[in-house]
């Protein structure tokens, strides 16, 4: 079992700008781990050496030119422990996916990179109980934005929700 650092959400913006890059690089590798069959350790490699997941292809929203960026430097504790948790616990964390899941979207109907998102955040929920559900919920919210411009966050936001109630981690 993954141990539970005691740090809190950090306040300082470089800080959380590791943390949202680690929960991006973590759906980023858990969709190549499942895509590629690579091992995780190989794939845990590539993403803390830069190899894999350090760029980002923005839009303009104003005038729709593309550019490459930078992405903060991940946290790289938050970001193997989402890949552990996933890897030691993934039919434990399918099974609250799939509880969670409306009848018209079953598990095997989603996208292989939606499910990895949602395996990464329950990941967190299950791991970092020191970081706020809400902040949990609202960054994977995020990161399903940075792939999907449709209904696929608002299904993030409903399904870990549903677990994060489940699990106890919004309170009473």
């Amino acid at each position: 079992m993954t141990a539970e650092p005691s740090s809190p959400e950090p306040r300082d913006p470089v800080d959380q700008q590791g943390r949202t890059s680690a929960r991006l690089a973590a759906a980023q590798a858990l969709y190549q781990i499942e895509a590629s069959g690579n091992e995780p350790d190989a794939v845990i490699k590539d993403f803390l050496m830069g190899k894999v997941g350090s760029l980002a292809v923005v839009v303009d929203a104003d005038t729709a030119q593309e550019s490459v960026v930078a992405l903060a430097e991940l946290d790289s504790e938050l970001f193997i422990g989402l890949i552990r948790c996933v890897q030691e616990r993934e039919a434990e964390i399918d099974g609250m996916i799939r509880e969670s899941l409306s009848k018209e979207w079953p598990m095997e109907r989603l996208e292989m990179i939606l499910r990895a998102i949602l395996r990464a955040g329950v990941a967190e929920f299950l791991t970092r109980t020191d970081i706020p559900a809400s902040v949990t919920v609202n960054e994977f919210i995020d990161v399903a934005h940075a792939f999907y411009p449709g209904a696929e966050p608002r299904m993030v936001n409903a399904v870990l929700d549903r677990i994060g109630k489940a699990l106890g981690r919004f309170g009473t």
